[in-house]
C-alpha cells in the first residue's frame, strides 16, 4: 500500500502549479485553494480559523508528533494545529467579521454587475420579432409549395431535343394547359373555358384556362430544337412565380393592376433567383433531375439566347451561390425582388415601397442573428438584384428578337407570350 505523501510548501498563491493535484498540506484531504497562506481543505481552513479566533491551546496526550491525516484529523487538535503553522498558515490572514461580510458584500457586488451586463448583452443581442419570424416562415412554406426539387413535372413538358431539326411530335405532353394539376394550390382550372390564349390576368386571378396541345402533325420548325422544351419550362416557373408571389404576406391586398405590372416586370428575375438551387458549381449546369434535365449553356443557345445573356447570367449564378445563402434568406431575396416598387406600370408605389422595406428589414435582422460577423453579406445579397435588373434588360432584348420571327413565336406557349410579349402600360 502506498504511503501519501503529504507536501509541506509555501509557495505562494501565483508560484503553484496547476498542474499538480491540490493536496491539503495540513491532513492530505482534497484541497479546496489556498487559505491563510497554506494550500488546504475546507475542514482544515475551519478548523485553523476557529482556533486562532478563541486563541485555543491544546494538548497533545502523547508524545506531540502524531501523523494527521484525513481519516484522524480530528483525534488530536494540538497536533493538527501545529502542523497548520508548520505549512505556513498565519493567523494575521484571518479576516474580522467585518472584513468578511465586505468580501461577501463585494463578491455580491460583482456578481450582480456581472449579471446585469450579461442582461444587457442579450438585450443588444439581435432577435426576430414574433411578426418577423411568421413572415419568413410563411415565405418558406410558400416557396416549398411552389418549387418542387425532384422536377417531377419536367417530363410532361415538349421533350428536349439537342440536336436536329425542332419537330412538333406526336409528345403532346407538354403544353402548359395539361399541367394545372400539376401547379400549386394557388391555381384552380376553368374547364368550360377552351380558349388556348392563357390570360395573365386569370392567372392570376386563381383560373387556369384549359386547352389543348399543339398540332401533333410532324411539321419542320427552326434550328433552335431546345426552344419548345425550355419555353415549357419558362411557363412553368412563371405560374410557380405567381403562385409564390401570392402567398407573400401583403401581395394580395394590392391593386390586380399592380399585382400585374409586379409580376410580369419580374418574373424572369425570380425565375432566374430560383433556379440557382439547381446550379452545379462544378460544371456550370442546371441539373434537374435526370440526364434529360441537365441543361448547359449550349442548350440554352439552342433556345435562341445568345451569350450576351448567358455569360452574365451563368457569372450571376456562380456568384449567388458562392453567397451559400440559407433557405430563409434565399426565399426572402426572392420577395424583396418581386415587390419592387420601381417596376414599369406600378401605381401604389408607397404601399409596395413598404411591404419591400418591410422584407428587408426583416432580412437584415435574419442576418444579423445568424451570421453575426458577416457585415456586407446584405449588401451582396442586394448587388444581385442590381444584377438581374441588367439581365432582365437583356433577356427582352433578346426575347423581343426571338417573337418577332414568327417560326420562333409559334413554338412558344401563350403564357410566355402574355408575360414577355407586351411592355406594361
Amino acid at each position: 500500500m502506498e504511503t501519501t505523501v503529504v507536501s509541506t510548501s509555501t509557495l505562494a498563491p501565483d508560484e503553484f502549479d496547476r498542474n499538480v493535484p491540490r493536496i491539503c498540506g495540513v491532513c492530505g484531504d482534497k484541497a479546496s485553494g489556498f487559505h491563510f497562506n497554506a494550500m488546504t481543505c475546507e475542514g482544515c481552513k475551519g478548523f485553523f480559523r476557529r482556533s486562532m479566533k478563541r486563541k485555543a491551546a491544546f494538548t497533545c496526550p502523547f508524545n506531540g508528533s502524531c501523523t494527521i491525516t484525513k481519516d484522524n484529523r480530528r483525534h488530536c487538535q494540538a497536533c493538527r494545529l501545529k502542523r497548520c503553522v508548520d505549512i505556513g498558515m498565519m493567523k494575521e490572514f484571518i479576516l474580522t467579521d467585518e472584513e468578511v461580510q465586505r468580501k461577501k458584500d463585494l463578491i455580491q457586488r460583482r456578481k450582480d454587475e456581472e449579471a446585469m451586463r450579461e442582461a444587457e448583452k442579450e438585450a443588444r443581442r439581435p432577435r426576430l420579432s414574433d411578426e418577423q419570424s411568421h413572415v419568413i416562415a410563411t415565405l418558406v412554406e410558400a416557396h416549398h409549395k411552389t418549387y418542387d426539387d425532384s422536377y417531377t413535372d419536367f417530363c410532361r413538358f415538349r421533350p428536349p431535343v439537342r440536336e436536329g431539326p425542332v419537330t412538333r411530335s406526336a409528345s403532346r405532353a407538354a403544353s402548359l394547359h395539361s399541367l394545372s394539376d400539376a401547379s400549386s394550390d394557388s391555381f384552380s382550372h376553368s374547364p368550360e373555358s377552351v380558349d388556348t390564349k392563357m390570360n395573365f390576368n386569370n392567372l392570376l386571378m386563381m383560373y387556369h384556362e384549359q386547352g389543348s396541345s399543339p398540332d401533333s402533325s410532324e411539321e419542320e420548325g427552326s434550328s433552335f430544337s431546345m426552344l419548345p422544351h425550355l419555353a415549357d419550362l419558362v411557363s412553368y416557373s412563371i405560374q410557380k412565380v405567381i403562385g409564390f408571389a401570392k402567398m407573400i404576406p401583403g401581395f394580395r391586398e394590392l391593386t390586380a393592376e399592380d399585382q400585374i405590372a409586379l409580376l410580369k416586370s419580374s418574373a424572369i428575375e425570380v425565375i432566374m433567383l430560383r433556379s440557382n438551387q439547381s446550379f452545379n458549381l462544378e460544371d456550370m449546369s442546371w441539373s434537374c433531375g435526370g440526364p434529360d434535365f441537365k441543361y448547359q449553356v449550349s442548350d440554352v443557345t439552342k433556345a435562341g439566347h445568345t451569350l450576351e445573356l448567358l455569360e452574365p447570367l451563368v457569372k450571376f449564378q456562380v456568384g449567388l451561390k458562392k453567397l451559400n445563402l440559407q433557405e430563409e434568406e434565399h426565399v426572402m431575396l426572392m420577395a424583396i425582388c418581386l415587390l419592387s416598387p420601381d417596376r414599369p406600370g406600378v401605381q401604389d408605389h408607397a404601399r409596395i415601397e413598404a411591404l419591400q422595406d418591410h422584407l428587408s428589414e426583416t432580412l437584415q435582422a435574419y442576418i444579423q442573428l445568424h451570421h453575426p460577423g458577416e457585415r456586407l453579406l446584405y449588401a451582396r445579397m442586394i448587388q444581385k438584384l442590381a444584377d438581374l435588373r441588367s439581365l432582365n434588360e437583356e433577356h427582352s432584348k433578346q426575347y423581343r428578337s426571338l417573337s418577332f420571327q414568327p417560326e420562333h413565336s409559334m413554338q412558344l406557349t401563350p403564357l410566355v407570350l402574355e408575360v414577355f410579349g407586351s411592355e406594361v402600360s
